[in-house]
């Protein structure tokens, strides 16, 4: 894993990518046409463990990005440092004074709390696998498995996760692999078996693919 410094934070690049992208478009003819598309773009992993974990659940059944990330900006002038004990000083009125619903408030503060008590061994997840990290993370209150796979996807930059229950990858599958046809889960996993162990790579191609479809529309 290659990690770029930026001004604000550290960009990580996984090292697996080209390799991928080659056995996914020798193997795969939507993604021979698919990946080239996209040039040198990549998945980027940034952010801490924490850190990304609170944003999630702040994002989560939000539609509008710049509400979230309005929210998020207001989480980050009470919480700068953005680290367990930051969060649980500042409290649940103050972190609802963010915007924050009083569930999200409590999801935040469980979270921290888990963090705090060292109920998630985040300096193990490296070597952990995927499913074990997910056990740990769905723990946490307002944390599903969903959530738990973005995790793994954006944050460790784990190359072989399906979301079977993220929309977009349904709709990417449908659009790219069945002409605009309702996609079951049993036929997502038909078409994926093909792509492993690069689920990740090719989830990432298909939901750029989507981009691509707005920008056209």
């Amino acid at each position: 894993m290659k990690v770029i410094a930026s001004d604000t934070d550290s960009v990580r690049i996984p090292d697996y990518w080209e390799e991928a992208k080659q056995q996914l478009m020798a193997r795969d003819r939507i993604m021979a046409r698919l990946i080239p598309q996209f040039g040198d773009a990549q998945l980027l992993g940034k952010g801490e463990p924490f850190a990304t974990l609170v944003r999630s659940v702040i994002s989560q059944q939000i539609s509008s990005v710049k509400s979230a990330e309005a929210i998020w900006l207001r989480f980050l002038q009470l919480c700068p440092k953005c680290n367990p004990a930051q969060v649980l000083k500042a409290g649940p009125e103050n972190l609802a004074a963010c915007g924050l619903s009083k569930r999200k408030t409590e999801y935040i503060l469980d979270l921290a709390e888990h963090f705090k008590a060292k109920r998630v061994h985040v300096e193990l997840w490296a070597e952990m696998d995927d499913e074990a990290v997910i056990a740990e993370l769905v723990q946490i209150r307002g944390i599903g498995r969903w959530t738990a796979e973005m995790f793994l996807i954006f944050n460790l930059l784990r190359p072989n996760i399906l979301p079977l229950d993220d929309p977009s990858l349904i709709k990417g599958i449908s659009v790219n692999y069945f002409s605009g046809e309702p996609v079951s889960r049993s036929d997502a996993r038909e078409v994926a078996a093909n792509w492993e162990p690069w689920r990740t790579v090719a989830t990432w191609y298909l939901w750029r693919s989507l981009e691509t479809l707005k920008e056209t529309a």
